[in-house]
């Protein structure tokens, strides 16, 4: 687990009653906007023309998320997926994941076939989440925080881990720059819970700074699993098609 945080730390600190977003937080997160504008731009003509290749369909992708203090809002991505795919077996995938605690692999280390050709590196890249520079512009995430959740993943939250909610989202975290991939779920709304009770001018520059690090060697990790994947894509899939099919019974 990365030094930024100390497990010790985790467990012994106290919650906080009430959290409240510090103002050095919300300029911090203005600044940054500002900054990256351009390259959004840039960036949104690039993948305009790179789906118009690759995938024909909407260049921008929009989900419900839940976000400070259990608010429901739109997160906007780059789409990286085919259009008819079935998000579902994310649902269920990530289900299994919470049930048995096991390291949070995204499916696109496995080859996940709903992804459209070069998908896998814009999202181990975190490319595809540029545009939730958006929502940050409104105040729904910040440029530091937990990772927003779905409203089904939500739902199976324990209260105590609701808590991880009393910060806003954010691109990246504490988590994402601790692992991710190598933490279980319950190592991810540790770290979560833990940024919450501890938000600071200094750990978010510590998290902002170890980003691009995290990054790269996220992109290593998931080139390195898709070459001699030890369970095929489609037997994940079939899986939690499976599980999909079974829920709905």
């Amino acid at each position: 687990m990365h030094k930024i945080c100390d497990k010790t730390l985790i467990k012994h600190s106290s919650p906080s009653p009430l959290y409240r977003l510090p103002k050095w937080k919300r300029a911090l997160d203005i600044v940054c906007c500002l900054a990256v504008l351009p390259l959004l731009a840039l960036c949104t003509l690039l993948m305009t023309i790179l789906t118009k290749m690759v995938s024909p369909g909407p260049v921008f992708f929009r989900q419900e998320r839940i976000g400070f203090q259990g608010r429901r809002f739109q997160i906007y991505k780059f789409r990286t997926m085919t259009v008819s795919a079935d998000t579902n077996i994310h649902q269920n995938y990530y289900k299994d994941l919470i049930q048995t605690n096991a390291p949070m692999l995204k499916l696109d280390s496995r080859g996940d076939k709903r992804l459209i050709p070069g998908g896998w590196l814009l999202r181990a890249a975190g490319f595809d989440e540029l545009p939730q520079m958006i929502n940050v512009l409104r105040g729904e995430m910040s440029i530091v925080g937990p990772r927003p959740c779905i409203p089904s993943e939500y739902e199976q939250y324990l209260p105590a881990q609701r808590e991880r909610s009393n910060a806003m989202p954010g691109l990246t975290g504490l988590w994402q720059v601790s692992g991710k991939n190598r933490t279980t779920f319950d190592e991810m709304i540790r770290l979560d819970i833990h940024y919450s009770r501890n938000v600071s001018l200094g750990l978010d520059l510590k998290i902002m700074f170890s980003t691009i690090p995290a990054l790269l060697i996220q992109i290593i990790e998931t080139r390195l699993r898709r070459k001699p994947a030890t369970q095929s894509s489609s037997a994940i899939l079939a899986r939690a098609a499976s599980v999909n099919n079974s829920s709905t019974r």
